[in-house]
């Protein structure tokens, strides 16, 4: 059985025999993943395509590239993206200290070839011609995703919360995601050797391009179903007691159905679990978890909202993981106020600075969104508004990019242009 091939076409041997392989090996590593999942990482290796992990915090996007490495045997290189990355922060810079350093010291040697050249433009075209000596691999600074390229040695390389970075950086990737090399203009095109397994992540913080979507297999992480979660929990071997896992999974499910701005991960419900054993607990009871539950909520609101309702949902949950209202995938987010959903307007006041990933994905796939929110001009009436006709959707405003903004992109200006010709 073959995995990735080379670029010449040359069978790589697989890392996995099958989907259930997929399932067995991670299991092993501690990472309880679902058939769905392992079918993608299978099909990642066997179609040769990066696989682009996508969902809220906590729920073992990152933490799967690290298992992917580890049951394969390979190195895991990890370009961790942020705002302003560039491409000199993601593939690779040039040792300028290492260029100085090595011009210092052939001073000499320079001056030699340029001592007997007639005039200025002879010896600065001499030193031209000797770039190739400074603008070599010698002094090439190889950053995660070049250094994946060039390994002999498969690799995996995870580039986390791609989201994070600007869309700049989505495009200066396209060409590793793609074919599997970098262009360097000074020297040339790196073609891997061996082709690194390809992980991203993204926690949803906006919409990433299709270029990048349409390159890679995608998968949507979102929280477990309790069983699997349980599940989760005791391959961590925590030291709970099963019945207080049992308990702390229904309470952290509940949790979730809670307006926060952070919802708690599977990360941080063991990480709960962990404390409580080292706390030595042994029962569930409401005063242990609001000592501790600053553990699995991190900002001050969250915080408060669970103190109000620990103790109600510690007395009615003492038979089971999770009440009927809170199984199956995406759990919570039915309780989770959305745009439309009567709760108030969806902002990001409500929910702190930082947008709330489910909420941002459920506005944008509501009918109608390009049609509500777009600033008219002062001279046309609520009721020349697309959509309801009503006043009310000038508050926020939405782009055709799906997030909100102060009505100066390109489309709002657009229509707004549009909506004046037709005025006149």
């Amino acid at each position: 059985m073959t995995g990735i091939p080379h670029p010449d076409g040359t069978p790589v041997p697989d890392a996995f025999e099958s989907v259930t392989d997929v399932v067995e090996k991670f299991a092993a590593h501690g990472y309880i993943a679902d058939r769905r999942l392992a079918t993608s990482v299978y099909l990642q290796f066997r179609l040769g395509k990066p696989v682009l992990l996508e969902g809220p915090a906590g729920v073992g996007k990152t933490e799967l590239a690290k298992v992917l490495a580890a049951a394969t045997g390979r190195r895991l290189l990890r370009l961790q993206c942020y705002e302003g990355q560039d491409e000199s922060r993601a593939l690779y810079e040039w040792d300028y200290g290492k260029q100085l350093l090595y011009t210092q010291l052939l001073r000499e040697k320079i001056s030699e070839i340029v001592a007997d050249a007639p005039d200025l433009a002879t010896a600065v075209e001499r030193i031209g011609d000797q770039d190739s000596v400074f603008f070599s691999d010698r002094f090439l600074s190889p950053r995660p995703v070049l250094e994946a390229i060039r390994s002999p040695e498969p690799t995996v390389l995870l580039i986390d919360e791609i989201d994070r970075a600007d869309e700049a950086l989505e495009a200066v990737l396209l060409e590793c995601l793609d074919e599997y090399q970098v262009s360097v203009p000074e020297i040339g095109t790196y073609i891997a050797p061996a082709p690194p397994c390809v992980v991203l992540t993204s926690n949803n913080t906006r919409d990433l391009s299709a270029a990048l979507k349409r390159r890679c297999l995608h998968v949507f992480l979102d929280y477990p179903d309790a069983e699997r979660e349980l599940e989760i929990v005791r391959s961590k071997h925590t030291g709970l007691p099963d019945a207080l896992a049992v308990q702390l999974v229904g309470v952290v499910r509940e949790l979730r159905g809670l307006r926060l701005r952070k919802s708690p991960g599977i990360s941080e419900t063991v990480d709960w679990a962990r404390a409580l054993a080292v706390l030595g607990a042994e029962e569930l009871d409401a005063q242990l978890l609001m000592e501790t539950v600053n553990v699995v909520l991190k900002y001050e609101r969250d915080l408060n909202r669970a103190l109000d309702v620990l103790p109600r949902l510690v007395s009615g949950r003492q038979g089971g993981p999770a009440s009927p209202a809170h199984t199956g995938h995406g759990l919570g987010q039915a309780q989770r106020p959305v745009p439309g959903d009567g709760d108030g307007p969806f902002d990001h006041a409500s929910l702190g600075d930082e947008p709330d990933g489910r909420a941002v994905r459920a506005a944008m796939d509501q009918l109608g969104r390009h049609e509500i929110g777009y600033r008219l001009p002062s001279s046309l009436g609520a009721s020349e508004s697309p959509g309801s006709g009503t006043a009310g959707h000038h508050g926020h405003e939405h782009h055709d990019d799906g997030h909100t903004g102060n009505g100066t992109g390109q489309g709002q200006r657009a229509f707004s242009a549009a909506l004046r010709r037709r005025a006149r």
